[in-house]
């Protein structure tokens, strides 16, 4: 099963926290926003939406 991170750019406030807690290093600072540029490599964990306080990330399953 594969899993698709979307960050939504206007609620992300660039907090980094995504970035920081993700264990397999999809997301990127890109323009102070978090950008999924590794997104093959989710495991779907939702550590990113845990801590996220914008609630700016969702996960969907392919």
């Amino acid at each position: 099963m594969a899993f698709n991170p979307i960050v939504d750019a206007e609620k992300c406030k660039g907090c980094e926290e995504c970035v920081d807690v993700c264990p397999t290093e999809v997301f990127e600072m890109k323009d102070e926003k978090s950008v999924p540029v590794n997104a093959e490599e989710c495991l779907g964990c939702e550590s990113c939406i845990e801590v996220c306080e914008e609630d700016a990330i969702v996960v969907e399953e392919d």
